[in-house]
């Protein structure tokens, strides 16, 4: 069974009841938006939480990134806003820090950390990927894939996903092999629930994005019409999960 079905069949297991899913926050950004990329200085953290950057191996503690809480706030309409600053660590060497903003702050939500695209398992790949959010089924998840090599960092794309019960909506990747390419791909793939059989669902795909090496920096092309579906089929939910 594909990495990503594993992923998907542990998310369902965690869940008790299949639920709707509704109105998937799908913002995106790529690196035309390029994120705040800082020197380090002398500033005051609330909080400091330490993110293992895993790829399966437990070898894996020189690797990390520190998420510094620099401000925490409420808006007029009680959405808390949370900033970090990230620091990317390798072999215990500091490399280099981002800074995000992020909207609808949990209590309670956790960080982690892959290196890769999707099902690469190289674990020299240049790759991470951050995210950030709840820990249960039907929450958004921040989503950042960055690309770190020597002290350079680019933040190449953000996404939010949510899943629960098998349903909801996500980013894959595809790249040509398991090693750094100078290009790769990306689509938002939805899986949303037959309002008339629990047991169908309508898969959509969407924001099909292709990502070129130019330089020593990675531009994006959406291939497709932004946030308009290329692609529909209605299937039933253990045929999509490749459940037997």
């Amino acid at each position: 069974m594909k990495p990503q079905y594993l992923f998907l069949l542990s998310l369902i297991i965690s869940c008790q009841k299949p639920k709707p899913v509704s109105q998937i926050q799908t913002k995106n950004s790529t690196s035309e938006n390029k994120p705040e990329i800082v020197i380090a200085s002398a500033e005051k953290f609330i909080k400091t939480d330490t993110i293992p950057i895993s790829n399966g191996e437990e070898n894996a503690s020189g690797n990390y990134v520190l998420a510094n809480l620099l401000d925490q706030k409420v808006d007029k309409d009680s959405i808390v806003i949370v900033k970090y600053r990230l620091d990317f660590y390798e072999n215990k060497e500091k490399k280099a820090s981002s800074k995000v903003t992020i909207e609808g702050y949990q209590k309670g939500s956790e960080w982690g950390a892959d290196y890769g695209l999707a099902t690469a398992t190289n674990k020299n790949t240049s790759f991470i990927q951050v995210s950030f959010g709840y820990p249960a089924c039907g929450y958004n998840q921040n989503n950042y894939l960055y690309h770190l090599k020597n002290n350079d960092l680019q933040l190449v794309y953000q996404w939010y996903s949510m899943t629960d019960s098998g349903w909801g909506s996500w980013v894959e990747f595809a790249t040509p092999n398991e090693k750094d390419s100078e290009s790769f791909y990306c689509k938002r793939v939805s899986f949303e629930p037959d309002d008339n059989d629990e047991d169908m669902g309508m898969v959509t795909y969407s924001d099909s994005i292709v990502f070129r090496l130019s330089g020593n920096k990675w531009k994006s092309q959406l291939l497709s019409a932004k946030d308009k579906s290329y692609f529909e089929k209605k299937m039933p939910f253990n045929e999509f999960h490749n459940i037997k």
